[in-house]
């Protein structure tokens, strides 16, 4: 039986991973701090045998006894702990170095510390990266090849974890990949905290019959791609072979992207216009020939289908903040401020 360790295992996209581990007959190791994660999102496996969850926060020194016992024996490592979104990365950069950046150190320290104690024989770790890296990027579909180019600490800390990942490859030959996710979406995004992801919020005026806060002009369009197809691409990357994925850097995406306006019509609800913030591309949109290569997988989920189901999930989103137009201006501030180009 395949024995895999996911971190950030609790939140969003980490509880999908592990119900399709078990499903896929491995024992599944999580570690999550409950910073955002919630147990709730593993609830349906109390009584899952194969299943074993320390609280665990990878940012702190002092969890490496924990940590080291929770590797001993894995096969597999996913790592998706960390910190997301923009404004609070941008008031608390520090904050975000410590989760993301000495996050990622501390697990890949502790890889090589298990694996020359003997305890450890790791056949693959799979980062979970951002395409943030790619910031604005030139091209579209954006290539793997992209410049990278972070424009926020979000951004910034999640491509520094990367090259963390990528230097073990090189230096510790870390049979390592590294996944760059586009605008993940599905049932257990998050439902509080910071403003955030588009869903989220637009989930939750809904139930509260408010009209849905569209940036700019709406047409905006990103690659929204479902939950469970990420969760399979993660997945894919640890049954296809390690020479062809180590060390690569791989675009998951829909194949496709999305208008903001696309998104209100499938919703259905009133609209209310609020500025274009900086230092956020116009479209997203993945080139996803080398996931196709690679990997042997492509997004199955249509985005009539992905939006089908959140709105039969809808009540999830029941105790979200209800963002408005003036409390979204609020909590935006410093993204205006410290993101804005003069002219």
């Amino acid at each position: 039986m395949p024995v895999s360790l996911v971190t950030g295992g609790a939140g969003f996209i980490g509880s999908h991973l592990v119900e399709l581990l078990l499903s896929e007959g491995h024992e599944v190791r999580v570690v999550d701090n409950l910073s955002t994660g919630r147990l709730d999102n593993l609830s349906s496996l109390d009584s899952e045998p194969r299943l074993r969850f320390e609280n665990i926060d990878l940012g702190s020194r002092s969890a490496s006894a924990a940590l080291d016992s929770m590797l001993a024996g894995c096969d597999h490592v996913f790592h998706l702990a960390a910190l997301a979104d923009i404004v609070p990365s941008i008031q608390r950069p520090m904050e975000y170095h410590r989760a993301n950046v000495d996050g990622t150190a501390h697990l890949l320290d502790a890889v090589i510390r298990v694996t020359e104690s003997g305890a450890l024989a790791l056949k693959r770790f799979v980062y979970a990266a951002s395409s943030s890296c790619y910031g604005i990027p030139d091209d579209y579909p954006t290539p793997e090849t992209a410049d990278i180019r972070p424009l926020y600490p979000y951004a910034l800390t999640k491509r520094l974890a990367e090259e963390l990942v990528l230097h073990w490859v090189e230096v510790y030959g870390l049979p390592a990949v590294s996944l760059r996710l586009f605008n993940v979406y599905g049932p257990r995004s998050r439902t509080s905290g910071t403003y955030g992801a588009v869903f989220g919020v637009f989930l939750r005026q809904k139930l509260a019959g408010a009209p849905f806060t569209v940036v700019g002009d709406g047409e905006q369009s990103r690659d929204f791609t479902y939950v469970s197809d990420i969760a399979r691409g993660m997945l894919a990357a640890v049954t296809v072979p390690l020479q062809a994925v180590r060390g690569e850097c791989i675009n998951l995406g829909s194949g496709g992207h999305q208008s903001i306006n696309r998104l209100v019509e499938l919703l259905e609800g009133d609209v209310v216009h609020i500025p274009k913030r900086p230092g956020e591309p116009d479209i997203t949109f993945a080139d996803t020939t080398k996931a196709t290569d690679l990997l042997g997988w492509k997004a199955e989920v249509e985005f009539e289908q992905g939006v089908r189901t959140m709105l039969d999930n809808i009540d999830y989103w029941a105790d979200a903040p209800l963002w408005t137009p003036d409390s979204i201006e609020e909590a935006t501030r410093d993204w205006f401020v410290h993101l804005s180009v003069d002219d």
